[in-house]
């Protein structure tokens, strides 16, 4: 998740990305994501094992910020809200 001007990264696990992405849009998420109101997805990673998920998670959340941004713009090179058509 981002920030309006993509200056600001959040990462996190689910087991229900549509739910959870709806809840930080509509401010449930958590604090951080309030108070950086990171509301855009702007990646993710789909897995079949929680446990899989979370090692990922703590991984990427080592990462620097400039090898998490080539990650991303790998996928998603216009940074655009991969949920703006997610009711």
């Amino acid at each position: 998740m981002s920030n309006f001007g993509r200056t600001v990264l959040y990462i996190g696990v689910t087991n229900n990305i549509e739910r959870r992405v709806l809840e930080h849009k509509s401010g449930i998420g958590s604090k951080f994501t309030g108070k950086y109101n990171c509301v855009y997805l702007i990646y993710y990673e789909r897995m079949q094992d929680i446990s899989q998920a979370i090692k990922r998670e703590k991984q990427l959340k080592t990462w620097k910020r400039d090898w998490k941004m080539k990650l991303i713009t790998e996928l998603n090179p216009n940074l655009d809200d991969l949920s703006e058509n997610w009711d």
